[in-house]
């Protein structure tokens, strides 16, 4: 900052105040206009778009930079800074500017920040903006994570065990609920460093606030919640023994109460974050299926978000998103959910009118935070009023619903008709934004309002019934009130009716031709005219107080019943969706078996024209299917099977219906997919690597109750590395743990079918095609039976390849086929019709990649038991011999 020679008694106010928001941009109040000055004011004017100018000055070496923007219109600029990554300190006017003896008093009301915004102008109604706090016990790799949404009042905790030294398992969870700000130990800025550029590269543009040690102390911690709320013990949330859990919500409470410098009770109870209890996607995972944003691009439309949300309300788009972040394992809550939403799914009619009344309410959750922090405004309770108004409806409807799922619901359900009674009389229809203009409180509800308001408007009214008063009592018929600015009202009586006069008046001036007089009541009546606008806006913004206050003191009650909309809305949506794309219920069990009929992908059959997709069927268990290798040409649908396979998955474990016309899915415990090559230069790590490090997580998180989807392993590197990474992968995960894990393996490394032979539970697969003239239809169905071709010359003449390179890509691989190497010496890759121009440096002979050995069709017929084998059995070992004589031939 520029040391200016004369500070003037407000720019001393406002270092002083600066001072203790360092890193805040301060917004000044000062009359219409939050100011900025020195370098905040460089950094907002960047950021907002605004002049920046200067305090004037002699001196222009010592001009300060200054910028502002209208009060009235502060919060698009807020929702602008807020945006951009910048913490706020909103620094009002405390006392009347009229009534200040020098300087105005100014104090800092709220510091904004992106983890606690709750602005509708900054937030996505639609998805929660969580606030983090990362708390790490010094000798124990237990990470303590808190997550709460301020704009919802909602509170999660939970532990993770993350020996790793990149911290990828807490990186999975913090990229799972995406928080817009995270706080961390300042004692730990060293020791969280990598983690700390790994978040920053897989959120960018998340907000890190560093805190005192003393603040994650887990003895200071207990404290501070259980005064929070109000118990002796956490016992009862479920959260006792999560200390290092704790102490990252104490972080977060204690951080959110400093920066609203209002009460946070709408944030009435911890809930556990068991990970255990859910079905665990990692962040890989999590992106290659596109659950809530798309590889390319980072869209909401092309997810699977996009395609279930159906709600009608923010409340219920926020709890889809979730429930779909957090899929159940639990299977009589997966049976509960299902069956709630079988219900709205049969009953149309029921479902129909739910949603018609849910579309009429508004965000309850983030209208009672605001109500709760003191930040909302005569438009936030109309909001409110028109959602209660719906309510009553919504519980006779919620009465004609069966299951335990909807009696759960209406046991929380609170139509809060005294809360819709008290708005309705309190709240003018009108009601502006601003608490300073009036309008705010409906006339009827306070008798001293409604006097002021009648003086303002019918004034004239008033002096006219006082002055036929006047004149009737004292008998003077030509009595008049009048008014200057001098006496303000009094009572002229001419000199004619001076002996009419009461006693009670007061002499006030003498005229001419007649006196002037006051009385108590005209200069109580005078007080009221006069200061009648002043006093009704004074008194209207204490009456929204009063009631914002009454409100708050509602908030479990308003929270209960916004909860139990969202749980409403999601169900709806659930049958909503399943109603329009004929999706069926799923069986839900706790087999191992995993078997769809006619399963669709969710989001790419929403691309396509009605019936034009084509479904397929998957079957795995652990007795004779675990493993599949899949094969096929590329754009023949690997990738979309694998993919619907894994989404259906979800689906189901999730409580939704499904794209399927049958499946049963035996609950999973997590799904892992290795779909996709892409360097992730976010990290720095290249193809390969990327490839590896998902694999690696895979073979050694993956139990017997897992989902696998691998999508090529070992194309980033050669043809030799990487088929013996293929094959050694699958072959572990066909015997991981003596029982294997259910895997859909789609591989270009036709060699890996031989697994079959070797492998009880391996099964081989293929994408069905049709040759015609020199190209290939796809027909996108997957058949038994493995394929040796890859079509991969058709598919680059279908993109547009040039003829000539596609008939020469076909002679070499005519080469490729025969043999490696020619008689002479030359490599058969090199072979062409075209005249030599020159003799190439000979190479020996290799053997061809995987050429049976001489005794390998002897040892597979030594290893068959003839008298064990069923027909089916024995006609597949017949066509195995056959396909082993014909490679043999061939080599």
């Amino acid at each position: 900052m520029t040391t200016v020679v004369k500070m003037t008694p407000m720019l001393q106010q406002y270092l002083e105040i600066k001072g203790q928001f360092e890193d805040a941009i301060l917004f000044y109040r000062m009359g219409d206009f939050y100011e900025m000055f020195f370098d905040d004011a460089i950094t907002a004017a960047k950021v907002l778009g605004i002049t920046l100018t200067s305090r004037s000055s002699k001196d222009d070496e010592n001009r300060i930079p200054m910028c502002g923007v209208p009060f009235h219109s502060a919060s698009g600029y807020l929702a602008k800074l807020i945006a951009a990554g910048h913490r706020v300190a909103i620094c009002e006017q405390t006392e009347d500017p009229a009534a200040a003896k020098g300087i105005v008093k100014r104090e800092v009301v709220r510091v904004l920040s992106p983890g606690v915004v709750t602005d509708s102008q900054v937030l996505d109604d639609r998805s929660n903006n969580y606030i983090c706090a990362l708390a790490r016990p010094a000798k124990a790799p237990v990470y303590g994570l808190s997550f709460v949404d301020v704009s919802t009042g909602q509170c999660l905790v939970g532990e993770v065990e993350d020996p790793s030294s990149d911290g990828s398992l807490v990186l999975d969870q913090l990229t799972r609920l995406a928080p817009a700000e995270i706080l961390l130990d300042e004692a730990e800025t060293e020791t969280l460093a990598d983690l700390k550029r790994a978040i920053t590269a897989m959120l960018p543009g998340v907000c890190f606030t560093e805190r005192h040690s003393r603040c994650f102390s887990p003895h200071a911690a207990t404290e501070l919640l259980h005064e929070h709320f109000n118990v002796v013990t956490l016992d009862g949330f479920g959260c006792g023994a999560l200390t290092s859990g704790i102490a990252a919500a104490a972080v977060i409470i204690e951080y959110v109460g400093e920066t609203q410098k209002a009460a946070i009770n709408h944030i009435e109870k911890l809930t556990p974050l068991d990970l255990s209890s859910y079905l665990q996607i990692d962040d890989a995972s999590r992106r290659n299926l596109e659950l809530t944003q798309t590889i390319i691009g980072g869209k909401r439309e092309g997810s699977l978000l996009s395609v279930l949300d159906q709600t009608c309300t923010p409340m219920g788009a926020r709890l889809l998103k979730h429930n779909l972040l957090f899929p159940l394992q639990e299977l009589e809550s997966i049976i509960s959910r299902l069956n709630a939403v079988d219900f709205l799914y049969q009953h149309r009619d029921i479902r129909e009118q739910l949603r018609a009344l849910l579309s009429r309410i508004y965000d309850i959750e983030r209208l009672n935070s605001r109500i709760m922090l003191g930040t909302c405004n005569g438009r936030d309770l109309l909001a409110l009023r028109d959602s209660v108004v719906s309510l009553p409806d919504c519980v006779a409807l919620l009465n004609r619903c069966a299951g335990e799922k909807f009696t759960a619901i209406a046991a929380a359900f609170d139509p809060l008709v005294d809360i819709r009674a008290l708005l309705e009389s309190a709240i003018h229809p009108e009601a502006p934004v601003s608490l300073r203009e009036g309008n705010l409180i409906r006339e009827g509800f306070n008798a001293e309002l409604d006097e002021l308001i009648r003086i303002q408007r019918d004034g004239r009214q008033l002096i006219l019934s006082l002055e036929a008063k006047e004149r009737e009592q004292s008998g003077v018929p030509k009595l008049k009130i009048g008014f200057n600015k001098v006496f303000g009202y009094y009572i002229e009586v001419s000199r004619v009716n001076l002996d009419k006069v009461p006693d009670h008046y007061i002499r006030k001036q003498t005229l001419v031709n007649a006196e002037r007089f006051i009385t108590p009541e005209l200069k109580e009546f005078e007080g009221k005219v006069l200061g009648a606008e002043e006093r009704r806006l004074e008194l209207e913004y204490h009456l929204f107080c009063a009631l914002r206050s009454d409100l708050a003191a509602m908030s479990e009650r308003i929270l209960a019943t916004a909860r139990a909309l969202a749980e409403i809305d999601f169900l709806c949506s659930l049958a909503e969706t399943a109603r329009n794309h004929a999706y069926h219920r799923p069986l839900i069990d706790e087999s191992d078996v995993i078997h769809i009929r006619e399963g669709r992908h969710p989001v790419i059959e929403r691309g396509m024209p009605t019936g034009r997709f084509v479904p397929n069927d998957i079957l795995l268990d652990q007795e004779g299917q675990e493993v599949l290798i899949i094969t096929g040409p590329n754009m023949a649908g690997k990738s979309t099977i694998l993919r619907q396979t894994a989404l259906i998955v979800l689906m189901a474990q999730m409580g939704s219906f499904v794209p399927a016309d049958y499946a049963r899915i035996g609950i999973v415990d997590r799904i892992f997919t290795r779909v996709g090559a892409m360097d992730d230069l976010r990290r720095g790590q290249s193809t390969f690597m990327v490839e590896m490090s998902e694999t690696a997580n895979i073979l050694n998180n993956a139990t017997s109750r897992s989902l696998v989807i691998l999508d090529e392993i070992g194309r980033g590197t050669s043809t030799y590395d990487g088929l013996s990474i293929a094959w050694a992968v699958a072959e572990e995960l066909a015997g991981k743990d003596d029982k294997g894990v259910k895997t859909l393996f789609a591989t270009h490394y036709h060699e890996l079918i031989d697994l079959a032979l070797t492998q009880e539970r391996v099964k081989n697969y293929s994408v069905a095609v049709r040759e015609w003239n020199d190209s290939i239809i796809f027909l996108h169905k997957l058949i038994e039976g493995g394929t040796n071709k890859s079509y991969g010359i058709q598919v680059a003449g279908l993109a547009g390849v040039p003829a000539h390179v596609i008939q020469r890509a076909e002679e070499i691989l005519k080469n490729i086929e025969q043999s490696e190497f020619d008689r002479e010496g030359d490599p058969y890759i090199a072979r062409t019709s075209k005249p030599k121009r020159g003799r190439r440096k000979t190479h020996p002979n290799q053997l061809p990649l995987f050429q049976p050995s001489p005794d390998q069709v002897r040892e597979f017929i030594q290893r068959l038991s003839v008298d064990d084998l069923t027909p089916r059995q024995a006609m597949e070992a017949l066509y195995t011999l056959k396909g082993l004589c014909s490679l043999k031939e061939s080599n």
